[in-house]
């Protein structure tokens, strides 16, 4: 009887801890990303070529820019993808999701400044 009251209280507590859903939280980060890597390419890239010519090729170029991150998002999502699936203990992912989600925010952040860094650059060359 004792047993079976110990293996009852261990289902319910299993079934009250809730499982770490890491495809969700990256996918989750990855959105999040977006918006930010194209509010910051918006702001950052289109401050930096204002010009009065009255142009639309940069924002063509804004477009081209925005529609080049989301294959790279898109690795990161197959890859947690394929970690939750594998079933692989929490201990084991909990450091993979951190360095993924770091790798991610610094794209996300960095790579609107280094992009309008290299137009800048360009634009001085020629």
């Amino acid at each position: 009887m004792d047993k079976a009251l110990l293996e009852a209280a261990v289902r319910r507590s299993a079934h009250h801890r809730k499982a770490v859903d890491w495809q969700r939280k990256m996918s989750d980060h990855i959105a999040y990303a977006l918006l930010v890597y194209t509010g910051l390419q918006i702001f950052v890239t289109m401050g930096a070529l204002d010009t009065n010519h009255g142009s639309i090729l940069p924002y063509f170029g804004l477009v081209l820019l925005v529609a080049a991150i989301i294959p790279g998002c898109r690795l990161f999502e197959k890859r947690w993808e394929r970690l939750a699936a594998s079933d692989a203990p929490p201990e084991r992912l909990a450091p993979l999701f951190t360095r993924d989600r770091l790798i991610l925010w610094a794209a996300a952040i960095g790579l609107p400044f280094l992009v309008t860094g290299m137009i800048k650059g360009l634009l001085l060359l020629f």
